[in-house]
């Protein structure tokens, strides 16, 4: 099961944060300072799953953003690790080249498209069009 799902930048602030079980915010204040410094000290040349506490990380850079999902032992890293980069692409195909601007300028569109893609801790859809069909006929309803 997926626990979080975090996405931030390269000086370590947060851009988005989706929990899928119910934490204080004390604890999540404390979890995501120690995910930004393990996964930020890293180099490109180490493996990207990392052992923490009672799970595991599981995370990948795109230019100046680190997206990092954190699961239990029951899951399957690669899928997760594919998961993301499928998340990035749907990303880039709704804003054309998505950047950290585009996320934080349009935070709930972003929130949308993760909904789509995992409910309640687990992988729901990865197909891109049928991720991106609500947003873009929401879209097409503001526009008329």
């Amino acid at each position: 099961m997926i626990k979080f799902f975090l996405l931030m930048n390269k000086q370590g602030q947060i851009r988005l944060s989706r929990y899928y079980e119910s934490m204080e915010i004390l604890k999540r204040t404390l979890l995501e300072s120690d995910v930004i410094k393990k996964c930020l000290s890293r180099t490109k040349g180490q493996c990207s799953f990392v052992e923490y506490k009672d799970f595991k990380l599981v995370y990948r850079q795109y230019a100046a953003l680190f997206v990092v999902i954190g699961i239990d032992d029951a899951e399957n890293e690669l899928a997760v690790y594919e998961l993301i980069h499928n998340f990035v692409e749907v990303l880039d195909k709704y804003f054309r080249r998505a950047c950290e601007l585009d996320i934080m300028f349009n935070l709930d569109k972003v929130h949308v498209i993760l909904d789509e893609m995992i409910l309640n801790g687990r992988v729901a859809e990865t197909n891109k069009s049928r991720i991106l069909a609500p947003l873009l006929a929401l879209d097409k309803m503001s526009e008329n």
